[in-house]
């Protein structure tokens, strides 16, 4: 279920200070669109007591839109049994007889997948699962740098001469038609399991399996490639039981995969709901316990080795790592961690991954501060979109790139790496326009493209980045309205510092793993004081938050800065409650995520509501 939230109110925060005429002005609080979050529609008391959950938690649910008890009690405890069948996806069926129609040919059988973390884990989960059970299965991923994203005929050509009778792709293919097309003309066929948008032509594959095509009746369409691909397990471990094939060998258990199936998931922003939040939650505890090698060793280079891994560790320490192969390397090393049956091998190909990682941060931030330079310098047009080429730019880290301008300007911003006169190109999207659909209008000036609503890549040629510039921009203008442009904060509901007991901290850990789709709750409480402001550790900002005689301890990271902005003022404030261990106690504690001054110089809320 994705969560349409209803909103009660709009708050358009004017930011200020508290005293206009000191010499040089404290930090200022950015313009933020608060939207706090009421649905009546459902009666909260009855999710309460038939649930056994606190009121609070009872008060999310129902304003994220679970219209039933029951919806409410699978979200709450996710189960493998609430996996939707397989072959109900479109092609599924052809996909695994001609698959296993390969197996007893003892046809030879590529996995072609994709650099990033969904596809090598797609490759991984593919590739392990097929060695079990046939023994002409190989693996290939292109070179970001020399062959970029996709099917290339170089390599085709080079499987022809490898006697590869059938490609499956993972997280590419659906866009590949002239590619595979080629292959069949060399007698080659092709299993695509892709996920992103479907084109206007399809390609005359063997099997296109993809649950965002027209006529899928597979009920959630917003599974990753590694998700496709764990169905695509699930059905052809069903089918060839049927066919008697397990009768004399182990019956494989796919629930060990769910670690692989869970870095995916995470590492391509998939929404945390249905399927995907299953995935993430049995995944999740799989890394904890480290039973595969690859990831054991990834764990100790990034220092987590003893922790409880959740979605924020995956995604911060975890992932990046993985990445980090395919963005300025080999995705190889990734995809060999991941194989890895050796400690010792598996250790050396974390440190080296981590060390490209390292590499990838500092040529980020470079990058990052180049363009920033440039947006200074630049009073063009640039309103609605960022768009800037240099041929000084990694292409495997303009993404990252991209999605840092994204989140600071709140812009949707293509970042293009030259090479011999083509660009290379990531886009990154905000809230209110698919990415996809804007670079379909500026088709006439690619190369090629392809993506999703949120992310999505491009080749075009030098000559035609002015044009596509403007082009891009104007279509920006013309979809985005003007309240899209201002950093949102969406709030789950409103409650009382007296709201935030151990046993509600305790229940709220239920709705985890939190990403895409379903983010951590946040909450907002209005008109509280402020105590003992002080500055620690790397910049961040501690404070005593005080309401109706209950206070609470709350931390704001990163924003030392607006420590005198906020001294012994009224604040509304925006967090997520969490719990603090520290020597052996456990306290409750307020990661803020905004705040606002209600009224500053005579300027209140702007506030309406939506019906």
């Amino acid at each position: 279920m994705l969560f349409p939230f209803k909103i009660l109110e709009i708050m358009m925060i004017k930011r200020g200070t508290k005293n206009n005429n000191q010499k040089k002005d404290p930090a200022r609080l950015p313009l933020t669109q608060w939207k706090i979050i009421e649905n009546h529609d459902a009666d909260k008391s009855i999710f309460a007591k038939e649930l056994g959950i606190h009121p609070l938690l009872a008060k999310i649910l129902v304003n994220r839109n679970f219209s039933t008890v029951e919806a409410a009690r699978k979200f709450l405890n996710p189960s493998l049994q609430d996996l939707h069948n397989p072959f109900l996806m479109k092609d599924m069926q052809k996909g695994v007889d001609h698959l296993i129609k390969a197996v007893y040919q003892n046809q030879k059988i590529m996995v072609y997948g994709d650099y990033d973390a969904d596809g090598v884990t797609s490759l991984v989960l593919l590739v392990k699962f097929l060695r079990d059970i046939h023994q002409k299965v190989d693996f290939y991923i292109p070179s970001r740098m020399d062959e970029g994203y996709g099917l290339n005929k170089t390599v085709i050509d080079q499987m022809k001469q490898d006697h590869v009778n059938l490609i499956v792709t993972v997280d590419c293919g659906v866009s590949e038609s002239d590619h595979i097309a080629y292959a069949r003309n060399l007698g080659i066929d092709t299993i695509v399991l892709d996920h992103h948008e479907i084109p206007d032509a399809m390609p005359a594959a063997v099997a296109v399996i993809n649950p965002k095509q027209a006529d899928c009746t597979f009920p959630f369409k917003h599974l990753s490639a590694v998700g496709i691909v764990f169905n695509f397990l699930i059905a052809l471990r069903s089918q060839l039981r049927k066919d008697g094939f397990w009768s004399n060998r182990p019956y494989p258990n796919l629930k060990q995969y769910l670690d692989i199936v869970a870095l995916g998931t995470i590492g391509d922003i998939a929404p945390l709901v249905d399927e995907n939040r299953i995935f993430a939650k049995f995944g999740l505890d799989l890394m904890t316990e480290s039973p595969r090698i690859g990831i054991r060793a990834l764990k100790e280079v990034s220092g987590i080795e003893s922790q409880i891994i959740d979605s924020t560790r995956a995604s911060f320490c975890l992932i990046p790592r993985i990445n980090a192969a395919g963005r300025i390397a080999s995705a190889n090393d990734a995809v060999n961690l991941l194989l890895s049956e050796d400690i010792d091998e598996a250790r050396m190909i974390a440190q080296r991954l981590d060390a490209l990682n390292n590499k990838r941060r500092t040529m980020e931030k470079e990058i990052l501060h180049e363009i920033i330079e440039m947006m200074n310098q630049d009073k063009s047009d640039q309103q609605h979109s960022i768009v800037f080429a240099s041929d000084k730019w990694h292409p495997g880290v303009i993404g990252i790139v991209a999605s840092r301008l994204v989140d600071r300007f709140c812009r949707p911003a293509v970042i293009i790496s030259m090479k011999d006169g083509i660009g290379k190109g990531s886009g990154r999207s905000i809230r209110g326009f698919n990415i996809y659909q804007g670079l379909k209008e500026c088709e006439s000036l690619l190369l090629s493209y392809g993506g999703h609503r949120f992310a999505a890549g491009i080749s075009i040629h030098e000559n035609n980045i002015d044009e596509f510039t403007l082009l891009f921009g104007e279509t920006a203008r013309n979809e985005i309205s003007e309240d899209s442009l201002v950093a949102e904060t969406l709030i789950d509901t409103q409650c009382d510092l007296n709201d935030l007991s151990y046993n509600f901290l305790n229940e709220m850990n239920s709705m985890a793993p939190y990403g895409s789709k379903n983010p951590e709750p946040v909450l907002c409480i209005k008109s509280a004081s402020i105590a003992a402001p002080s500055v620690v550790g790397n910049n961040h900002l501690r404070m005593r938050i005080h309401k109706n005689g209950t206070s609470r301890n709350s931390i704001w990271f990163s924003k030392g800065q607006l420590i005198e902005t906020l001294t012994d003022q009224i604040i509304d404030i925006a967090f997520t409650p969490q719990l603090n261990y520290w020597n052996g106690t456990a306290d409750v504690q307020l990661k803020l995520i905004d705040a606002a001054l209600p009224n500053v110089s005579g300027v209140p809320y702007n506030s309406q509501t939506i019906l």
